[in-house]
C-alpha cells in the first residue's frame, strides 16, 4: 500500500494567511485515508496584505512579477516548515493564491509560480489546480468538494466558511457544489476599519442588531438568483458587495450583526433547498467555524432538523490544504481530482501542473 507524504498549501480569499498540511494519505480497498501529521499557518504581514488585496489592480508585468516572488515566498515557508519538523516530503500541492477570478470571461489566476516553490524547496510540485477545469468549460470552482466525497462522505453537508461560502452534497451519485455567497470576507473587511484582523468569536457582532436596509441589499444581490454551477472572487465582492457596507452609515458592531445574519440566511435557504430528510448533519469547517456567534445564528435559522458538526480544529483550519494534498495525489496517480458535476465543464479532468525542481 502507498503512501504518499505530501505537502498541502493554501492561501483563501479571506487574506487571513498561507495554511500548510504535512499529510500523509493513502488508498485502502477503494477508499481514501488521511493522516494529518503537521501543520502551521502563516499570517500576512501589513505590507504583504496591501500587495495581495491590491494584485487585482496590478499590470501584467507586475502581476507576473508578484506570481514569481510570491512561488519563490511559499517555497521558503516550506523549506522551513519541511526542516523545523524533520519532514520527509515527496511532493508539494499548492493552491497559489486567487487575485483573479472571472468565470464568465473564462479567467482565472493563482499567483505562486509552481517553478519557483519547486526551485527554492527541492521538492516537485503539483500547482495550477484551476486552469484546466476552466479551459474545459468549466467555472475552475469549487475543487474541495472532491475531498468532501472521499474524505467526509458521512455527512450530507460539507460546508466551507473561509472568505466566501461554498457547500457541497450528493444528489442522485452526483456531487454538486458551488460557492453560497459571502462569509469572512465581509466580516473581516469591516474589522479592519477598527484595525482588528478578525472578530474573535463574533463578540463584536453578537452585541449589534439589524440594519434592516443593508441586509435588504445584501439579500437581493443578484448572484443569489443564479443557478449553480456558479462562484465569486474578490471581483464580486469589490463591485456589488463594497458599495452596500461604503454606503451603511453604522456603528462596527451594527454592521457585523447584519453581515452575519445576511451569511447565515442565505446559508439556511440553500440547505433547506436541498435537504431531502427529516434529519442531516452538516460538517462546518474554516475560519467561520471559529465564530460561535456566527454558528448560533445559523443553527437558530437551520432549526433542529439540521444537525451542525464543528470538527476538531486541525480539520476546521487546515482542510482546504488537506484537500489539495489529496489533490496532489490524485494528480500524481492520474484520478479524477476536479468534478464536473461541481464545476460545469464538459467532463472531470485530472487536473494540476507538475514541476520538477532544477
Amino acid at each position: 500500500m502507498k503512501v504518499y507524504k505530501i505537502l498541502g498549501l493554501m492561501s483563501g480569499t479571506s487574506l487571513d494567511g498561507l495554511d500548510l498540511a504535512y499529510c500523509h494519505i493513502w488508498e485502502n480497498k477503494g477508499s481514501w485515508k488521511f493522516e494529518i501529521k503537521a501543520s502551521k499557518s502563516i499570517s500576512y504581514s501589513k505590507e504583504m496584505l496591501v500587495e495581495l488585496k491590491d494584485a487585482i489592480g496590478l499590470s501584467a508585468e507586475k502581476l507576473i512579477e508578484l506570481h514569481n516572488t510570491y512561488g519563490t515566498w511559499l517555497g521558503e515557508q516550506s523549506l522551513q516548515f519541511i526542516k523545523d519538523h524533520h519532514l520527509e516530503v515527496e511532493y508539494i500541492a499548492s493552491h497559489g493564491h486567487t487575485t483573479h477570478h472571472r468565470p464568465e470571461m473564462g479567467l482565472t489566476f493563482q499567483i505562486g509560480s509552481g517553478q519557483h516553490l519547486a526551485n527554492v524547496s527541492g521538492i516537485k510540485v503539483i500547482a495550477d489546480f484551476r486552469t484546466n477545469d476552466m479551459a474545459l468549460g468549466g467555472q475552475g470552482a469549487p475543487l474541495v468538494p472532491i475531498g468532501d466525497r472521499l474524505f467526509f462522505d458521512e455527512y450530507d453537508f460539507c460546508l466551507n466558511l473561509g472568505g466566501i461560502s461554498n457547500i457541497s452534497f450528493e444528489v442522485k451519485n452526483k456531487r454538486i457544489a458551488y460557492d453560497i455567497g459571502l462569509a469572512n470576507m465581509i466580516l473581516n473587511y469591516i474589522t479592519r476599519k477598527v484595525d482588528l484582523e478578525y472578530d474573535e468569536d463574533g463578540r463584536l457582532a453578537s452585541s449589534g442588531a439589524i440594519n434592516e436596509t443593508m441586509l435588504k441589499r445584501l439579500n437581493d444581490l443578484q448572484y443569489y438568483l443564479l443557478p449553480h454551477p456558479k462562484s465569486i472572487g474578490y471581483e464580486w465582492f469589490l463591485e456589488e458587495v463594497l458599495p452596500i457596507v461604503e454606503e451603511t452609515e453604522d456603528t462596527i458592531e451594527n454592521l457585523l450583526h447584519t453581515s452575519i445574519h445576511h451569511v447565515c440566511d442565505k446559508i439556511a435557504q440553500q440547505v433547506k433547498l436541498n435537504t431531502k430528510k427529516k434529519t442531516q448533519r452538516l460538517l462546518v469547517t474554516g475560519g467561520g467555524a471559529l465564530n460561535s456567534f456566527l454558528i448560533r445564528i445559523l443553527q437558530q435559522k437551520l432549526g433542529q432538523g439540521t444537525e451542525i458538526v464543528i470538527p476538531e480544529k486541525i480539520i476546521i483550519e487546515f482542510k482546504e490544504a488537506l484537500v489539495f494534498a489529496l489533490m496532489g495525489v490524485l494528480r500524481v496517480e492520474q484520478q479524477t481530482n476536479v468534478l464536473s458535476s461541481v464545476t460545469g465543464a464538459k467532463k472531470d479532468s485530472s487536473s494540476g501542473v507538475l514541476f520538477i525542481p532544477n
